[in-house]
């Protein structure tokens, strides 16, 4: 396959309101829930870029560092970052957002890959990546550090 894709036409912004359904017993999110938005806006972000549909391959380690209070908005946003032959690497970011005082912070950030299926579900080619903005080769760098620097504290934590 030899067209390419940006990595601006795969960014994915979902929100979310952080209901009694998808808390705890102390009113903060459900790690799973957070899990799943992530999942899908990660999806999102890589069949936008590959135009076909996506399956979840690997998840990465994710810290949840701060919680999620019932009542607050919920911003996962994610995009690709690196691709592979049939592989679809995209870094997702989630903050939480004070709808009265609009304070945001980080909750959580993880790195997912995906792998594009044909119409037999059979792993296909994709897209080749671009950057061709300097705030697109930023994001790109970013995630491909990032990703690093999870990776690395994940095998010193657990002395692997």
């Amino acid at each position: 396959m030899s067209e390419t894709a940006t990595l601006a036409e795969s960014y994915t912004e979902m929100t979310e309101i952080l209901l009694p359904n998808d808390t705890n017993n102390l009113g903060r999110a459900l790690g799973g829930t957070v899990l799943h938005w992530m999942d899908v806006c990660g999806a999102i972000a890589g069949m936008r870029f590959a135009s076909r549909q996506v399956v979840t391959a690997s998840m990465d380690h994710v810290d949840f560092i701060a919680p999620i209070e019932m009542g607050e908005v919920v911003v996962i946003e994610g995009y690709v970052f690196n691709t592979g032959r049939t592989s679809i690497d995209v870094k997702v970011d989630v903050r939480a957002e004070n709808p009265k005082t609009g304070s945001e912070r980080r909750t959580t950030t993880s790195y997912f890959t995906f792998v594009a299926l044909d119409d037999d579900g059979i792993p296909t080619e994709v897209p080749d990546l671009a950057w061709p903005t300097d705030e697109e080769a930023a994001l790109r760098d970013e995630a491909l550090q990032g990703r690093r620097e999870q990776l690395r504290d994940v095998v010193d934590r657990y002395d692997l």
